[in-house]
This record gives structure tokens, sequence and C-alpha cells, in this order.
């Protein structure tokens, strides 16, 4: 696992992880969930998912807590708690639309297509219809038990290029301030970040109406949103 001061300074009481909420019970929500048990077992450890059958095969094989909620609703109706880490584990933008719903009870939000002039900006852009915009360091199938290390890629053996987090920071795009929320390494292939985190970035989204990319981004791997909002 990545440490790059995990245990330290923003993190210092929250880790390691005493709580973790898995979002989805599919095949990556499995593989989460089996890793994060192992690597964290006195952990309070959940999976939420609309599909019941899933969760309840899940709870059942793993011994954890399930919840059958729609995974975006469950913790939109909550700021989730400073210490309750999030594992992503759905095909969808989840940082980005918690958001937007949160913006939605202050004021107006919409969401936008990712300026074109961004993917210019980024590594091996992947733009999908939605107007998501996806980027990478890689260019092959990353391997399984990748520990995300600080300095080198585990495939390549050289030296990583930079930080994906900080390169989504220093994108500038008429129009758009940058939110990033970046992704921690809990276990090999698993990311996510607290709900500390997600108070921090929309503690800054909120202060100011107007247009925003979000991101979400590890060293390597990131996706990336756009909205505007307004007061009403």
């Amino acid at each position: 696992m990545s440490s790059d001061n995990l245990a330290s300074n923003f993190f210092r009481d929250i880790f390691p992880p005493q709580r973790i909420r898995v979002l989805g019970a599919g095949r990556f929500g499995r593989l989460a969930a089996e890793r994060l048990k192992r690597s964290f077992p006195d952990a309070l450890l959940s999976v939420t998912d609309r599909n019941t059958a899933k969760v309840d095969q899940l709870s059942r094989e793993l011994g954890i807590t399930g919840e059958a909620e729609d995974s975006i609703l469950s913790i939109s109706r909550i700021e989730p708690a400073d210490d309750l880490w999030l594992i992503p584990a759905i095909p969808v933008h989840v940082g980005f639309e918690w958001v937007l719903s949160v913006l939605n009870r202050a004021g107006e939000a919409r969401r936008l297509a990712v300026p074109q002039e961004v993917d210019l900006k980024v590594p091996n852009p992947l733009r999908v219809p939605s107007g998501t915009l996806y980027a990478s360091f890689a260019t092959f199938l990353c391997p399984d038990y990748c520990s995300e290390p600080e300095e080198i890629c585990t495939y390549t053996g050289k030296e990583r290029p930079g930080n994906l987090y900080e390169v989504f920071g220093a994108i500038q795009a008429t129009g758009f301030d940058v939110a990033v929320l970046r992704s921690w390494q809990l276990a090999p292939g698993v990311g996510g970040y607290p709900g500390r985190s997600l108070r921090e970035l929309i503690t800054g989204i909120g202060s100011k109406p107007g247009g925003y990319l979000v991101a979400t981004s590890c060293r390597c791997h990131g996706v990336m949103n756009a909205l505007e909002w307004r007061n009403i």
C-alpha cells in the first residue's frame, strides 16, 4: 500500500480506517470487500448496492453489514462522517454525483461536458458521450497486485511521469475552476477516500458559484466531470 503520509497529517486520526463502506456489490465491490477485510480486520466494513440479492450474498459470505439501496442516494442523504472511508466500486463518478446532489439542495446545479480543450492537457484522454473525461498514464492493463508505489510504475519498472491528481489540479480551462478529490490506495487495486475529503471538496466548490471541473484521481488514473451551479 502506498502511504505518502497517509497515516499522518490530514489523516492521522482516521487511519488505519475503523469504518469502511464499499459502494457496489458486483465483481469489483466483492474484490474490494475481500481485500479490505484482510487488510483491516478490525474495521467495521459494510457494502451498499441496490441489488438486494448481491448485498445479502456478500454480507453472508464475508460476515459484513449490508445495505440494499442505491449507492449515490445512500451517501447523498447524509454528509459522510470524517472517519468513514468510501470505496467506489460502481461505474459512476461517485464524488461528482455527491457534489451535484449537495449543490442542488443549496442552489441549482447542472452537469456539463468537460471542455474539449482539457483533452490536450491530460495523458491518454478518453471521452465518453456523456461528456465525462477519463485519463491515465497507463497504455496497458495494470497488474492486479499493483501497490501504487510513489516513484515507479509497477508494470514498467520505470519512473512514473508524475501524479495524475497533480496534473488534474494544474489544469486551466476558461470559465472553470478545478477541484480534485484524491483517491488513496487502501489495498492492492482498491482505492477510496474518507468523508473528510468530500467535505473539503464541497466546502471549496460551495463557497463560490460558477463552473467547476471535478476530478477524482489516484497517482495514475482519474475521471473528470464538469458542472455549473448558482444560488437561487
